[in-house]
């Protein structure tokens, strides 16, 4: 296990934003899909993004070239069935956007993960399975899972408010199929931003889907996805932790995000101005200003991700700030809930956890001290923030979670003006 400890400093300076992991899991499978070579740029090789881009490969893509952060990637002539499981490592993105993917060969694929995806829950494809007649087992409902059968087109009836990823699974899949598909939402959809990502990365390698109001999605059979060159945009969901960073204290100038871009994550900018946060919007640059902020209630449904760092920047906001609509938290690589609000609280901070949300007390500051990770990269990024508005030093135990989507987060704090030192317990 490795360990930061952080002294409390403003932030300052300029930040490239690295690209948003969500499109870049999405550009990698339809790149592998397409025939012909696609050249993807402005990747980020986390652990995430490396699990995805050797499952394709593991199908029968091809990797070409890959450098700094760029991939080139012959698409799969011909799927094969993977000589082992294919390892997802910690990644939900990877598990859930490729098992509908083993329903176009027909063979037994196993796919295998680690930590807490093991025991994320599968339940809605197990329900599309039984329906489909395509044989499966799991130990015990967990990982591993081995799946054999054909998908046949068709209706698949899925739940809107558990995850995205099983509708986004299915979209990458059933174009491919011998007939027309419909996807029903028989809930409200969540995350409906990951849904609009997945769509408009598919229409940009040749796919179509039919929207009728995020209540069914109409599918044509027998689509062919269009290799192509593509570029990665960058995260809202990692620009959020030096947003809050530059606002909580410091003049930080976020590049390479585009304005106009569909990630549900950019909700970011609207929560902070209600807030009272400052900040100046130049083409593809954010210019955050340290402001006075204040608490406010926040439907958390549509941005999941950005919990744990709106958190922080709540704890040091006045007045009470109330985050709703947040429990599919609980299944992510933590209890998400239960790990900021336990941490925060180590701080010295206010927060009430609720089944489904977050009642948090402002204060003006923090005082420091020993906090863990719970091996999430998002619990950890959000604990470095707040260090900023200490008192005394913030040690972080299970500082290498972020290798699962921001690798040189670190190394971007110290650019900033971050005093870190790291080290290795044991």
């Amino acid at each position: 296990m490795k360990c930061v400890k952080i002294i409390p400093s403003r932030l300052n300076g300029d930040i490239e934003i690295p690209p948003s992991k969500s499109i870049g899991h999405r550009a990698l499978i339809s790149a592998g899909l397409s025939k012909g070579v696609s050249d993807i740029k402005n990747l980020m090789f986390s652990d995430d993004i490396t699990a995805t881009l050797n499952a394709m490969k593991d199908f029968g893509a091809k990797e070409i070239e890959k450098e700094n952060n760029r991939v080139t990637l012959k698409g799969i002539d011909k799927f094969k069935k993977p000589k082992e499981s294919i390892d997802c490592k910690e990644s939900g993105s990877t598990l859930r956007f490729l098992i509908p993917m083993a329903g176009l060969i027909g063979e037994e694929i196993t796919f295998n993960g680690r930590g807490k995806l093991i025991e994320r829950p599968l339940k809605t494809y197990y329900e599309i399975f039984k329906k489909q007649n395509i044989k499966y087992k799991n130990n015990d409902g967990k990982l591993p899972l081995t799946v054999n059968g054909l998908l046949n087109p068709g209706t698949f009836k899925v739940k809107g408010n558990i995850s995205s990823q099983f509708i986004s699974g299915l979209m990458f899949v059933l174009p491919l199929l011998n007939g027309d598909s419909k996807i029903i939402i028989t809930t409200k959809l969540e995350s409906k931003g990951y849904v609009d990502l997945t769509m408009d990365v598919l229409n940009k390698f040749g796919v179509e889907i039919e929207n009728k109001e995020y209540k069914e999605f109409l599918i044509k059979g027998n689509q062919r996805y269009k290799s192509r060159n593509y570029r990665v945009e960058g995260d809202f969901s990692q620009a959020a932790f030096w947003i809050v960073g530059g606002l909580l204290g410091g003049n930080i100038n976020c590049f390479n995000l585009d304005i106009d871009s569909l990630q549900g994550d950019k909700v970011i900018l609207d929560i902070v101005k209600k807030m009272g946060g400052k900040f100046l919007i130049k083409e593809n640059n954010i210019k955050i200003k340290p402001s006075k902020t204040k608490g406010i209630e926040i439907d958390a449904s549509q941005c999941p991700d950005l919990v744990p760092i709106l958190a922080v920047f709540a704890s040091l906001s006045e007045g009470i700030t109330k985050i709703s609509n947040a429990k599919r938290l609980r299944i992510k690589e933590s209890d998400r809930l239960k790990a900021i609000s336990t941490e925060l609280n180590k701080l010295g901070a206010s927060v009430t956890e609720l089944e489904d949300g977050l009642v948090i007390k402002g204060k003006e500051k923090l005082n420091g001290g020993v906090v863990d990770s719970w091996n999430d990269h998002r619990i950890a990024m959000a604990l470095a923030i707040a260090s900023i508005k200490c008192s005394e030093a913030v040690i972080i135990k299970g500082s290498e979670a972020i290798n699962k989507s921001y690798p040189h987060f670190w190394m971007d704090l110290k650019k900033l003006g971050g005093k870190i030192d790291e080290w290795s317990m044991g």
